[in-house]
């Protein structure tokens, strides 16, 4: 409530579900019905308005808020401007990233005169800094994916296609208790582990190729996020040179994150040690993302940004090598700062070089 009335917000709307949740602890998917938190600076007034069909996990989840239900029939900018008049004047406080055109103008509707302040900085900067509890919560989020990904190796057959693995992987998500997976799962094989943000297809697993798997699930409102490179059957001398380039960056760049630390020298450090193995173009982005309720969060860790590292922080490190012959290696980690400002490692799984031994496919064939 401070920030709205330093900003001259009258009423602020917080509509995106993840903060949503973040402030009340309610949860849901409204699709394309209206959710907001409605917050009055001058009464210090909250009520939350919810799909009907979501009314009574609101009332159980969010207790002590005023639960405004609206069903399908109701105009709900109409019972906005009712039950939610604000302040006679003042700015309309929004998450500008999340609000829509439309829904801008049947806000200035039903708040004539009122121009629009953002309110998606100052609850994003809540976020970014998180609990014990909320590391404790992203920490079974990634026991979940690690033990996935062990599933995941034990799996791999020459001959089975990315398709089937991710598919494989996915099933044993929900079975170890995750909500769903964080992200797309991506299973690359070949010189298709050399596209960033691959999608698997039907593109079957071969010896002497290159697995990589990026898996993260959301598990208690909160994710993971973990990649692993592997080789079905001998790796090539070119292989190991990229592999061995970007296991030194991921551990460069964890070795350089602490509290204090801008974050562009995380980037540097890993990048440093790509590029003096003579592979720097081919690492095309940015050494990591904050990750927490949502897949990327603040802060990016990327070259341009000298936020400091802070007490809280939680994000990933991920450098990787993209050679569209030999194939791409990524290697990701999950990192806190911890309240000494140290960095923590929650994810685990092993990073040396791993040679899957895979039996081949059998497949049966109509006759």
């Amino acid at each position: 409530m401070e920030t709205m009335t330093r900003q001259g917000i009258g009423i602020g709307l917080v509509t995106s579900p993840t903060n949503v949740a973040y402030l009340t602890g309610f949860s849901c998917n409204p699709h394309e019905r209206f959710l907001a938190l409605a917050l009055d600076s001058d009464t210090r007034d909250a009520k939350l308005y919810v799909p009907l069909l979501d009314a009574t996990a609101a009332e159980e989840a969010a207790s002590g808020l005023e639960i405004l239900p609206i069903s399908d029939s109701d105009d709900a900018y109409e019972l906005l401007g009712r039950h939610s008049p604000g302040p006679a004047a003042g700015q309309i406080g929004v998450e500008k990233g999340v609000v829509s055109l439309a829904k801008a103008e049947k806000l200035q509707a039903v708040y004539p005169g009122s121009g629009f302040a953002d309110l998606e900085q100052p609850i994003l900067d809540m976020r970014i800094a998180k609990s014990a509890d909320e590391i404790g919560r992203i920490q079974r989020a990634v026991d979940i994916i690690e033990a996935v990904m062990a599933h995941a190796v034990s799996r791999v057959r020459v001959g089975m296609t990315e398709l089937e693995l991710a598919a494989e992987i996915e099933r044993k998500m929900r079975e170890l208790g995750a909500d769903r997976p964080a992200f797309e799962t991506i299973v690359l094989t070949g010189p298709r582990s050399a596209l960033p943000h691959g999608v698997p297809g039907q593109h079957a697993i071969r010896r002497g190729d290159f697995l990589l798997i990026d898996i993260g699930v959301q598990a208690g409102g909160y994710c993971s996020d973990i990649t692993r490179t592997f080789v079905v059957g001998e790796a090539s001398e070119a292989q190991r040179a990229i592999y061995e380039a970007v296991l030194a960056a991921n551990e460069a760049g964890i070795a350089a994150a602490a509290a204090g630390v801008p974050v562009s020298a995380v980037d540097a450090a890993a990048r440093g040690k790509i590029e003096g193995a003579g592979f720097g173009p081919l690492f095309t982005h940015r050494v990591g993302h904050g990750f927490g309720m949502d897949i990327h969060e603040q802060p990016s860790m990327s070259g341009v940004n000298d936020t400091l590292l802070a007490p809280g922080m939680v994000f990933t490190v991920e450098p990787g090598v993209y050679d569209t012959v030999v194939g791409g290696v990524r290697i990701e980690d999950d990192v806190y700062i911890r309240e000494d400002g140290t960095a923590g490692v929650l994810t685990r799984f092993p990073k040396q070089l791993t040679l899957i031994s895979a039996e081949d496919e059998e497949r049966s064939v109509d006759q």
